[in-house]
């Protein structure tokens, strides 16, 4: 398989006029060779030039385990990697880089070839990256029923009574127990900590009448899971069930419309137009969704303005959600994956409001 990506990369440099593609730590990085790097001071670089063989150039110290078809070029501990690295890229040409590689890194090229242009790799991979082959989407797929495990668990967990930092623990001890790799995330948010999306568990007491935005995910075969269910402890708070019902009815209309050909930012509309004509349109104020797979949040992303045509094997979030500040927050998020002919929700747990001890 990096062979063959490592063929379509090069075909995509010459039709874009491209000499070479340098990319370093991020996922790129295993897409094409099947090798995470740590995101280290001492660099790891891919070199793929539009004609001839890639390299993957590692600390010494890291060969050990790199495990990739691509040929290897260990450094040493008093080596200048960049000097060696540069050696193998065209010292005139155009030079595509990777979007995550630190800038540190790009200085130190940029310095070594002063007449070398560099350009953002992001157009190039992207379109390549965007659309999943069948073990990627199997990957996805397992990720995402893992976690459904997870929601389902956390329904006969107390609530009442802990912390939120203590609950994300919790989670994510689960995540781990259904088969992940590795935690990306465990947002607990109770109450009016509920309204920020990305809220960071605190010592907050979870007490009777809160609702709890539950966000979690991480990594199955390195492809990522992302899932938000809501669970409210003993009572609803007032107001919530109507908004929580307009929720529901969005999110299944953002899903429903997901087919070949329709537009990112017409699925941000399906759900979009609901919660606005319910009144609720303000307390909306986030993109509706993002691509997932090596990672989190990766293209395409389902937004107003984003005009991408969906086509089979897209994989990302619907994941609307409302807001009120200083009351309360809600989402639903399921990952999908289009199909030839409509979609495949990965998450197949209930979206009903769960009531918690």
């Amino acid at each position: 398989m990096n062979e063959e990506r490592i063929v379509t990369v090069q075909a995509s440099l010459r039709d874009r006029g491209i000499d070479a593609l340098l990319v370093s730590v991020g996922s790129d990085l295993p897409y094409l060779t099947g090798y995470r790097a740590m995101p280290l001071e001492r660099i790891t670089a891919l070199v793929v030039p539009s004609v001839g063989e890639a390299a993957l150039f590692v600390p010494e110290l890291e060969a050990p385990r790199v495990e990739t078809s691509i040929e290897v070029r260990p450094w040493g501990e008093t080596d200048d990697p960049f000097d060696r690295i540069a050696a193998a890229l065209p010292g005139d040409g155009i030079i595509a880089t990777g979007d995550q590689m630190w800038a540190s890194f790009l200085i130190a090229f940029q310095n070594r070839l002063p007449g070398a242009r560099f350009v953002d790799a992001e157009p190039l991979m992207a379109p390549l990256r965007m659309i999943k082959d069948e073990d990627e989407i199997a990957a996805l797929r397992d990720a995402g029923h893992a976690v459904d495990g997870v929601a389902d668990h956390l329904s006969t967990v107390r609530f009442s009574g802990r912390t939120e930092r203590e609950m994300s623990r919790i989670v994510s001890d689960l995540v781990l127990a259904s088969g992940h790799e590795t935690v990306s995330f465990a947002i607990v948010a109770a109450g009016k900590n509920g309204a920020s999306p990305h809220h960071e568990a605190s010592d907050q007491i979870i007490e009777p009448g809160d609702a709890v935005v539950v966000d979690f995910g991480g990594r199955v075969r390195g492809y990522g899971s992302d899932t938000t269910r809501m669970y409210c402890v003993g009572e609803v708070p007032d107001g919530f069930e109507e908004a929580y019902a307009v929720l529901e009815r969005a999110q299944r209309a953002a899903v429903e419309s997901v087919r070949p050909g329709t537009t990112a930012e017409a699925i941000d509309a399906a759900a979009r137009s609901i919660i606005s004509d319910a009144g609720y349109g303000e307390f909306f104020i986030h993109r509706t969704g993002h691509g997932i797979g090596l990672d989190a949040h990766e293209q395409p992303y389902i937004v107003q303005g984003n005009a991408e045509p969906i086509r089979p094997g897209m994989a990302f979030s619907i994941e609307p959600g409302i807001y009120v500040p200083d009351r309360w927050g809600m989402r639903i998020e399921d990952i999908v994956v289009a199909t030839r002919d409509g979609v495949e929700r990965l998450n197949r747990s209930s979206r009903e409001l769960r009531i918690v001890e």
